[in-house]
């Protein structure tokens, strides 16, 4: 019996110190929606589509985006890295200044694992949000993990945070990130493109300028086809007046 206690005590001492509880669950893509806890697009009849760039800013790269959506009056989401912020602070306020979104994808980009405890989580979101309302003042209400990784423990967690999940539609992932080609990102943007999309890219990815160089083709082809590029904010406000139509305009 005293060996039993001592193997519970153990436990819910591990327990507390590490977060670690019931491993948490994972359901599917329908519950989520249901739920309005994650958004992968939000479908509409309006020509909107939102550009996203993750793991930024990146020195080189970052402004040369920036560069381009601006020539093309294009807004973008960009879901940022806090320990990069303080190295790459003019780049940041220059997304906002522009009227880009500047959203949060963590401190560190830990992958938020089933065995992720919840305070690991609340940390990496908060010690970047904090770092994005100092050096631009925008208080987002975005986050994007890592990877794609969620379960009920990342949803909660966000959430007490005051956050919702956006991931990206699952036909708009270019894998910029492992250098396919300018011609594969090009073509994986404007052959799916739909209303509502939106478009997973990276403007930090070590040693490469595909991205630009795909940008450089798709922003016009999207304006050709009726497209505007517009922030996560303003594809959600549109969700809101479908959902309800009586929100006024």
């Amino acid at each position: 019996m005293n060996q039993l206690l001592k193997a519970i005590f153990c436990l819910t001492s591990f327990v507390l110190v590490t977060g670690f509880a019931a491993q948490p669950e994972k359901h599917d893509r329908k519950y989520y929606e249901e739920r309005k806890e994650i958004v992968w697009e939000v479908p509409m009849d309006e020509k909107l589509i939102a550009l996203t760039f993750d793991d930024g800013p990146n020195a080189n790269t970052t402004p040369q985006i920036l560069d381009l959506l601006k020539q093309y009056n294009a807004k973008a989401t960009f879901f940022v890295i806090g320990n990069r912020l303080d190295k790459y602070a003019e780049v940041i306020k220059r997304e906002a200044f522009e009227g880009h979104e500047v959203a949060n994808h963590t401190y560190n980009h830990i992958f938020f694992t089933r065995r992720v405890g919840s305070s690991v989580i609340s940390n990496e979101i908060i010690d970047t949000q904090k770092k994005i309302t100092e050096l631009t003042g925008q208080n987002t209400k975005w986050f994007r993990p890592p990877g794609g990784y969620y379960n009920d423990r990342v949803i909660d967690v966000a959430r007490a945070n005051g956050y919702t999940v956006i991931l990206w539609s699952w036909h708009q992932d270019t894998q910029d990130w492992n250098t396919p080609g300018v011609d594969r990102i090009v073509n994986k943007v404007l052959k799916n493109a739909r209303n509502g999309d939106i478009v997973l890219m990276h403007d930090h990815v070590n040693g490469s300028t595909q991205t630009v160089r795909a940008l450089e083709r798709i922003l016009p082809a999207l304006q050709e086809q009726g497209y505007r590029m517009v922030t996560i904010s303003e594809l959600m406000e549109h969700k809101t007046k479908v959902d309800n139509p009586f929100v006024p305009e």
